[in-house]
């Protein structure tokens, strides 16, 4: 079963990106980070995640930067926004993600607030 898809410079990832996907995941993803290139990984179907989420974005930024790849990632649901946020590591992933989805991740918050009056 084919977790992610290349077309062009960009990686898209099909599936949830959870503790059941994580090593089928890093497996079909880390031969496509080839030296020297510019990949964006959009991750804008990725349809569940949880913490494994988190340490396979980081090891994508990890093997990516012994590579010298230049990796960026786009489509983060506001979901992974929250965890990234909620574990520390949002200053870790390249920043244009943060100017891409300041507005979704915002827009999150608010029903976030307004779901669970304090």
């Amino acid at each position: 079963m084919t977790l992610i898809e290349q077309q062009g410079r960009k990686l898209i990832v099909h599936s949830a990106m959870t503790v059941e996907t994580a090593t089928a995941l890093l497996d079909q993803s880390l031969p496509l980070l080839t030296r020297g290139q510019s990949l964006e990984l959009d991750l804008s179907e990725v349809s569940d995640a949880d913490s494994s989420a988190i340490s396979v974005m980081l090891e994508w930024l990890r093997v990516a930067n012994s590579r010298q790849v230049q990796l960026k990632y786009s489509g983060l649901p506001p979901s992974l926004l929250s965890l990234a946020s909620l574990y520390g590591v949002l200053e870790m992933i390249p920043q244009g993600v943060w100017r891409l989805h300041k507005v979704s991740s915002l827009r999150f918050w608010g029903q976030m607030a307004r779901a669970n009056p304090p």
